[in-house]
């Protein structure tokens, strides 16, 4: 068990706009990031990635291809590049520095997508003393387990794949080891078919002093259905649904 990290305090289940709220096609956009704080969100999920100079920006993909009028990896393109890149031909790619100034109500969930952006990222937290508004999580244990070990207990960081399987097997009474000092662990709701998110889970994770937030949700039986299971957070797309669902619940803050 480990004391309670500011991040998480918040009354009641966490609303996530994940990626700002990515069903209006302007993920991970000050626009977008705009529009789900006027709506009443604190939390926001976004991604990192480091530019060739070391410029740290808000975006989910390797390249600029999918989203952008642009194209490059964006490992390999100068910021100057970068920044004339327009998300749906419209809105700029944000640095996260931009986002820490920008909102400063809001308390970021960041997915560090790529090893190069992971030091920068620790810098601007700390030149920022943004300590208690972030959460780290990564697909990759190993980069989780080293933020872990620049920052220190000082930063809230999730599960990587490892720890999250290693909580699915003690759910199921295997006694397996549990490293680390995550906070959470964000997880899908099912993985290739098969459930993650059940009540024994959640129980399990709770004995451990975790939260359990689960991404990416956008139907409305689903949210109801995982904030009867007594989950922590919900990640959305869709942030007037998940709204609504908290406020007809009463646990909308």
């Amino acid at each position: 068990m480990h004391p309670r990290h500011p991040y998480l305090d918040h009354p009641g289940p966490i609303a996530f706009a994940h990626r700002g709220g990515a069903a209006d096609g302007l993920e991970n956009t000050v626009t977008q990031f705009r529009r789900a704080v006027d709506a009443g969100y604190r939390y926001i999920e976004t991604d990192v990635h480091a530019t060739a100079d070391g410029r740290l920006v808000a975006f989910h993909d390797a390249t600029l291809d999918r989203v952008t009028d642009g194209a490059g990896r964006i490992a390999d393109l100068a910021w100057d590049d970068v920044r004339q890149a327009r998300v749906a031909g419209a809105e700029p790619v944000p640095l996260f520095e931009e986002l820490l100034e920008t909102f400063p109500g809001v308390r970021w969930n960041v997915d560090v997508k790529a090893e190069p952006a992971l030091t920068p990222l620790l810098d601007l937290i700390g030149r920022a003393g943004a300590w208690d508004r972030i959460c780290v999580g990564s697909f990759s244990e190993a980069r989780v387990a080293r933020a872990r070990r620049l920052a220190g207990p000082r930063l809230a960081t999730s599960y990587g794949m490892r720890g999250v399987l290693g909580l699915r097997l003690r759910s199921y009474g295997v006694p397996v080891p549990l490293r680390g000092s995550a906070v959470c662990a964000q997880v899908p709701e099912s993985q290739s078919g098969v459930p993650v998110v059940d009540r024994r889970f959640v129980r399990t994770a709770h004995a451990r002093g975790l939260q359990v937030h689960v991404w990416t949700v956008n139907e409305p039986d689903r949210m109801h259905r995982l904030l009867d299971l007594g989950v922590d957070g919900i990640m959305t797309d869709h942030i007037d649904t998940l709204r609504k669902v908290m406020e007809d619940r009463g646990t909308w803050v």
